[in-house]
């Protein structure tokens, strides 16, 4: 059985966690803590802590994981480098999962992603379009962003090529950029496509969510996955076996 804290239990991802975890197998949730609980008070119970909160909260959460050899799954997006690189200081003391997404339909996007990439080359222009519900704080989704980092990495270019959305007089398009665009309203829960447009064709591949079920039950899983492994930084690659 693998004890379970939510933190950022009141969240919509949160709430998602709790109920999908009452319902999973060989999974136990000890407690959900959120603004104005103490995880510290808590967190001796559990093997592993999910984490759905805010950005500036994520470093204080993996510090108390740390201390205490706790598993952290981080499904929190919109971290700074400097918030990044401080959590990234525990990956030697404990196992931490970090994934933008942790939809098996997703990661299998991610693995496309990159295989039409090298598969299409340079001749074909890249542009990812990602829309979530008017709630979102953050833009680019944490799942974009992934995608753009895959493209980057493929076409072994840097984040600057990056060209969030396009207003005014741009001039055309260059070979090198790879375009980022961010819709917001409604209830969405998360839609995301990447084009590769080429000369007379357009290969588009698209993955939308329904329900944040799908997100809760891959953070579950992944929780249970890296409760014993060794210390290190893994991703939702690595839980589902595609790495």
């Amino acid at each position: 059985m693998t004890k379970v804290i939510i933190h950022g239990s009141k969240g919509r991802m949160g709430q998602m966690l709790i109920a999908c975890g009452k319902k999973m197998d060989g999974l136990d949730i000890v407690i959900g803590v959120d603004e104005g609980d103490s995880l510290a008070d808590h967190i001796a119970n559990c093997d592993a802590v999910i984490d759905f909160s805010l950005h500036n909260a994520t470093t204080a959460c993996a510090v108390l994981c740390a201390e205490h050899g706790k598993a952290l799954i981080i499904g929190t997006t919109g971290h700074t480098d400097e918030e990044k690189t401080e959590v990234l200081k525990y990956q030697s003391a404990i196992p931490i999962v970090w994934a933008s997404n942790y939809s098996t339909g997703v990661n299998t996007l991610f693995w496309l992603t990159r295989k039409a990439a090298e598969i299409l080359g340079p001749d074909f222009d890249l542009e990812v379009v990602e829309m979530h519900h008017r709630h979102k704080v953050d833009a680019p989704s944490g799942t974009a962003a992934t995608l753009g980092e895959i493209l980057l990495e493929v076409r072994n270019q840097q984040k600057d090529a990056l060209r969030h959305g396009r207003e005014g007089i741009v001039g055309a398009r260059t070979d090198e950029e790879i375009g980022m665009h961010s819709l917001r309203g409604g209830d969405v829960v998360g839609d995301h496509t990447v084009m590769y447009a080429g000369a007379g064709e357009r290969l588009e591949l698209t993955h939308k969510a329904a329900s944040r079920e799908t997100f809760a039950n891959g953070a579950l899983r992944a929780a249970q996955w890296a409760n014993g492994k060794a210390p290190g930084l893994y991703n939702m690659q690595n839980v589902l076996g595609l790495e």
